[in-house]
């Protein structure tokens, strides 16, 4: 598909014109299809903006449409909501998998890559949106095709090593955990991102993985482990599986 039609699609789907049409090619081009270009090409950038824009879009959503729910209810909820599972599934049905830009390194890995890839998107687009239209015009796109998914019980059915350390440390720490990426190595095709996982300003946790979610992922996991809520499986390594 031309790259033009790809654009056009894009503001069809997020219901906006974007004046700065680079943010859209941005925003649907993964790492691999802009290797030795600037850090702006690929959605990475972009991806971060929206990370942080919609959990607040989505903590201040939730919060004065359950105004009975407390702060670890409130958590799990937007937790979620903003899942890489559940933004993937997204932005899968808005059919935006077959506008994602890929390079030839990245073509054929599957529907792991795929799924990562979509979730990134998503976030990277809630980015561009705001900074091209501005909150309400990202925070329509956001209500338009995240809110549907908003039920008050929503938050239980995670098992997420992610949502359960927050759920423990929520219960006796009264605080929760807060998660820093320490580094990243490999390709920019294909990375290995290193996160640690901090209760009160202590590492508790360590995790690699492909994405920052992965790795976030793998760290809430060693947290646990060595917290001692949960037993340690006998084939894992330890240390969230960094090498």
């Amino acid at each position: 598909m031309k790259l033009h039609k790809r654009v056009k699609r894009i503001e069809e789907i997020v219901g906006h014109h974007f004046e700065d049409e680079n943010l859209v090619i941005s925003a649907i081009t993964h790492p691999s299809a802009a290797e030795g270009r600037a850090v702006s090409a690929s959605y990475e950038r972009l991806e971060f903006l929206g990370d942080s824009v919609l959990g607040a879009m989505i903590a201040t959503d939730v919060y004065f449409r359950f105004p009975g729910m407390d702060e670890g209810q409130l958590s799990m909820l937007k937790i979620a909501l903003v899942s890489g599972e559940m933004l993937s599934d997204v932005a899968g049905e808005l059919g935006i998998g077959n506008l994602i830009l890929f390079g030839e390194s990245e073509k054929g890995t599957g529907a792991r890559g795929m799924r990562s890839a979509l979730e990134n998107v998503y976030e990277a687009l809630v980015g561009a949106l705001y900074i091209d239209g501005g909150y309400d015009v990202a925070h329509g796109f956001v209500v338009r095709t995240l809110h549907p998914r908003i039920t008050p019980d929503l938050g239980r059915h995670i098992t997420s090593a992610k949502s359960r350390l927050q759920e423990v440390i929520q219960r006796d720490y009264h605080t929760g955990p807060e998660y820093k990426v320490e580094g990243e190595s490999g390709p920019a095709h294909s990375p290995t991102f290193t996160s640690v996982v901090l209760v009160d300003g202590r590492r508790v946790g360590r995790g690699c993985g492909s994405t920052k979610k992965e790795s976030q992922a793998k760290a809430a996991a060693d947290a646990l482990v060595r917290m001692g809520y949960e037993q340690e499986p006998e084939d894992s390594e330890g240390g969230g599986s960094c090498i």
